[in-house]
């Protein structure tokens, strides 16, 4: 941090939360993607599977451009933490572009095929599950943290595998109900309330939700006994606000099913994205001022040269932009749809 004027400082903590931004964002748009992709491995009727490709058709690659805004951010203002995670996280990540790719692959491929639609479907699905499991997984081994080398530029010291524990698997398997329960959400707001498939996500919902409860209760207790920083925030000082942020996380989530309940498919996605977004502030707060866990702060890792305020000046204003694009292509597909609307279908 001594590295850095005041306001290469100040721009490092402003990117830290682009980022967050970049990566929540991601979240909660193409996670809702990503669970109706896991949904239709569960779906039989082919019209149907390519009605959930349909449902996302005009906003899917629109939500992943803000993995692609993440990364540039951490190239661009944290290109030590860049080099450093993705050599520590390359076999995760690796296969989670693996997956994107396939995934977006299956998606237009499906729509020239006369006789491969089922093997498309399939990939599709599959893609889906496992950009999220190995998605999941790398969070969970940047959460433990990772050994360095010393010298000027510290890089990653380590093996392939070291990202690899009982704690990063079950990341990604959280991560995986997570998704699913708001590809169900999803697939209700998209689908006319009288078609089969808007019933098949509602009781899809019905047990994604108390999954998903369970998953988020594991994830705190064992988060609490393995990361000592975490645990060390939680009963600081400041233990009262993580007690309200729980309570605003548990009001979401109750709102959230009572809008799930009564048919209000909007209101329960919008209480959804609250209850994300509370809990991914909660990590972040839970971390700062650590970028990587015991391994990188925000300004450890932050670029200390001029091209931090070059990059502020080149790419800031491509947020704002990325967002109302985002709501317009929303506002524009905002309307149901039913089988008939299958992908192929012209």
């Amino acid at each position: 941090m001594d590295a850095l004027t005041p306001i290469q400082q100040e721009l490092s903590f402003i990117w830290w939360i682009a980022l967050g931004l970049s990566f929540m964002l991601y979240i909660i748009l193409d996670g809702s993607d990503l669970g109706a992709g896991i949904f239709s491995l569960f779906v039989r009727d082919e019209d149907e599977r390519g009605a959930i490709m349909a449902a996302m058709a005009g906003t899917w690659d629109a939500n992943e451009t803000w993995l692609v805004v993440a990364g540039g951010i951490i190239f661009g203002s944290f290109p030590l933490v860049y080099g450093s995670a993705f050599h520590y996280l390359m076999l995760p990540l690796m296969l989670t572009l693996l997956s994107i790719i396939l995934r977006a692959v299956a998606l237009e491929f499906r729509v020239h095929s006369d006789f491969s639609k089922r093997f498309w479907d399939w990939c599709f699905g599959i893609a889906s599950l496992t950009v999220t499991f190995f998605a999941g997984m790398g969070l969970g081994g940047l959460l433990q943290g990772f050994p360095l080398t010393a010298g000027p530029v510290p890089t990653y010291a380590g093996g392939a595998l070291n990202f690899f524990s009982l704690f990063s698997l079950w990341i990604g398997v959280a991560a995986v109900i997570a998704a699913a329960l708001a590809g169900g959400i999803f697939l209700r707001v998209r689908f006319e309330r009288h078609t089969e498939l808007y019933h098949a996500a509602q009781k899809w919902v019905d047990v994604m939700f108390y999954l998903a409860l369970a998953a988020v209760l594991i994830t705190l207790v064992w988060s609490y006994f393995k990361l000592p920083w975490a645990s060390a925030k939680w009963t600081g000082p400041h233990w009262w606000a993580w007690w309200l942020l729980g309570a605003a996380v548990v009001f979401c989530a109750v709102r959230m099913r009572m809008a799930s309940i009564k048919q209000h498919d909007m209101s329960a996605m919008l209480w959804l994205s609250a209850t994300i977004i509370i809990m991914w502030g909660g990590m972040m707060a839970t971390m700062y001022p650590w970028l990587v866990p015991d391994t990188w702060t925000i300004y450890s890792g932050a670029n200390p040269s001029n091209s931090l305020v070059a990059f502020t000046l080149a790419v800031g204003g491509f947020i704002p932009v990325m967002i109302m694009y985002n709501w317009y292509q929303i506002w524009v597909f905002r309307g149901r749809i039913t089988k008939l609307a299958a992908y192929e279908h012209h």
